[in-house]
């Protein structure tokens, strides 16, 4: 009789012990996948205060930034002929202007201490850095876009017109960067800091293919005389050029292979500017 009803009684408590053991196995499971979700933020800024060298050596990214901003004409001159009078005046007043953002530390870099930590952290981003970065993709997008489309027209009809687009093509393009930021869509210029982690590595994308495309474009402007070919083809050489360091450059990014353009995304932590 005793065992009939120890019988009893384990198959009726088997159920409850099968249902307590798959909400465990289920509880186990679920903490398992979201600790591999949720992977701890890896730190990336050790120091807590930048040094002075540091600081110092970001200020001749910011007063190249702005003596290169102003447009039409200065940027066209300075690009073309070289600085003359107007752009040592400039030059000057961006030099003070620096100066002064830099020792109070409302420059990207010469920050006392870092900003930006971590990548994935909700944080407001600061207004000088919007205006700063704003700045910065101005002078990458809008001489670069204007000099390709100049290499377009002259590879069609081998006229030269640089100095018109920058007269009626610089101030529209700087607008639609500046609305870009307006609308919170230009990297490292939005409103929260969230997404640095991709955004800085495509700023440095875009400054790896641009800097040394432009460079090459000017070799090839002031090289091409030598090459004794007429108008058309020349332009159509140089347009070749460009083409092809922009895109060598651009993937060399895209596959992370150039300095800072390892993109991170949300839940990693960056250091930076």
């Amino acid at each position: 009789m005793s065992k009939l009803r120890v019988a009893s009684y384990e198959s009726a408590a088997s159920p409850q012990l099968s249902t307590r053991s798959s909400q465990l196995a289920a509880y186990d499971s679920l903490r398992a996948s979201s600790a591999t979700i949720k992977q701890p933020m890896k730190q990336a800024v050790f120091r807590e205060r930048n040094k002075r060298y540091y600081r110092v050596l970001h200020t001749p990214i910011w007063i190249w930034v702005f003596w290169v901003l102003p447009g039409w004409p200065l940027t066209n001159d300075l690009y073309t002929r070289g600085p003359d009078r107007r752009h040592w005046i400039w030059l000057a007043m961006i030099l003070a202007v620096v100066a002064w953002r830099g020792l109070a530390g409302r420059l990207p870099g010469c920050e006392p201490r870092p900003y930006i930590t971590y990548y994935g952290v909700h944080q407001p981003n600061l207004a000088y850095r919007v205006v700063c970065y704003t700045a910065a993709w101005v002078d990458i997008i809008v001489p670069y876009a204007l000099n390709l489309l100049g290499l377009v027209i002259a590879s069609v009809n081998g006229r030269w017109l640089l100095r018109d687009l920058y007269r009626l093509g610089y101030y529209p393009l700087a607008l639609a960067v500046v609305l870009a930021t307006v609308f919170d869509w230009t990297p490292r210029a939005r409103r929260d800091t969230f997404g640095e982690g991709a955004e800085r590595a495509w700023f440095y994308v875009a400054i790896w293919t641009v800097v040394p495309t432009q460079v090459i474009n000017w070799g090839a402007w002031r090289f091409g005389k030598f090459m004794d070919l007429a108008p058309l083809p020349l332009a159509r050489v140089r347009l070749i050029v460009c083409l092809l360091s922009t895109a060598l450059f651009f993937l060399l990014g895209y596959a992370e292979k150039l300095p800072r353009s390892q993109r991170h995304y949300e839940g990693v932590a960056a250091a930076g500017v």
